[in-house]
Order: C-alpha cells, then sequence, then structure tokens
C-alpha cells in the first residue's frame, strides 16, 4: 500500500497498519514525518519524505490512499500527480481517499488548500480521464462536507459483482 500524503501517521498507524502487510506512507513534511517515525510505528510502515509533485515512490501498489490531501494542490499538480498515480496500480487494484467540497460562500475552509472541489462531478472529472470505474460517495453536515473516492479499472467496491464476502473474512 501507498499513502499520499500521510501527514503525523496517525492514519497509517491506527487504520490501515492493521490490515496491510507493507505501507510506504510518504510527506513533505519533514516535522510530520518525524513525528510518525516516533510515535506512529510499526514493522510494516516505512515513511519517507516525499514531494509528490516531483516524484511517486518507485514499485506497484495494490492500494494507494489520498485522504483529506488532495485539496492542497492545483488543478494542474492533481492532474500530474493522478498521472503518477495510475501507473502505480496494479492492473485490478484500487486508488481511494476522501476530501472536502468548498464552502457555498467561497472561502477555503483551510488557507493552505489550493484547489477546494465544488461537487460530486466536479472530483469525478478528475478520476475518469485515468480509471474505468468510479464511485463518489458524499456525506453533508451543517459544517462539513466530504466526497469519498473510489477509482480503479476494475470492480469498486460497492459496485454489484464486488465480492463483500471477502472483504468481510478479513476484518
Amino acid at each position: 500500500m501507498l499513502e499520499l500524503c500521510c501527514g503525523d501517521g496517525f492514519n497509517t498507524y491506527h487504520f490501515y497498519s492493521i490490515r496491510a502487510k507493507s505501507i510506504i506512507a510518504v510527506d513533505f513534511d519533514k516535522l510530520a514525518i518525524a513525528h510518525a517515525q516516533r510515535n506512529n510505528k510499526a514493522q510494516n510502515i516505512s515513511y519517507r519524505i516525499c514531494d509528490i509533485r516531483n516524484a511517486i515512490p518507485e514499485g506497484e501498489f495494490d492500494n494507494i490512499v489520498w485522504d483529506a490531501a488532495i485539496e492542497h494542490f492545483t488543478e494542474d499538480e492533481i492532474r500530474n500527480i493522478m498521472n503518477n498515480i495510475k501507473g502505480k496500480l496494479k492492473s485490478d487494484d484500487i486508488w481511494s481517499g476522501y476530501t472536502i467540497v468548498e464552502r457555498e460562500d467561497g472561502i477555503k475552509q483551510l488557507h493552505l488548500h489550493e484547489y477546494e472541489f465544488k461537487s460530486k462531478e466536479d472530483l469525478v472529472r478528475f478520476l475518469v480521464p485515468h480509471f474505468k470505474n468510479v464511485k463518489v460517495f458524499e456525506t453533508i453536515y451543517p459544517s462539513r462536507h466530504n466526497l469519498y473516492f473510489y477509482a480503479s479499472d476494475q470492480t469498486l467496491p460497492f459496485d454489484e459483482d464486488w465480492e463483500y464476502q471477502t472483504i468481510r473474512k478479513e476484518i
């Protein structure tokens, strides 16, 4: 598994390391990676400093996760990164993650965000040029609107022919 923009490694350790055989977790922030290496380490996690605008770690991955960080990049950067992501996934595997929808008043939810998506359809337009199958779910709360996404050239979770029993056994 490859986790992009892992930050302090909280999700890497608490959510992914209990399921994944091996994880490469990257972030460009040296302090965040240092924190992750100190506080969220496990045998199956390798934290690395990496600016994904310039390079993605070598190898092929069963899953690439980009949680709560795609909005930190410009539209052009997102397109370039997605070109690189596609080449790193094994042919039948999944890219997944989540992001937020911009506020109705247009004010960014965090000043560091470069591009906040306007809707499910806005996010989908970034995914469909790269993947045959795309699913985007949303949750809407008074103070936050989230988008959760899956993309692959194969069957996606929640598709009609998805083998839920296989996944369920691992839980």
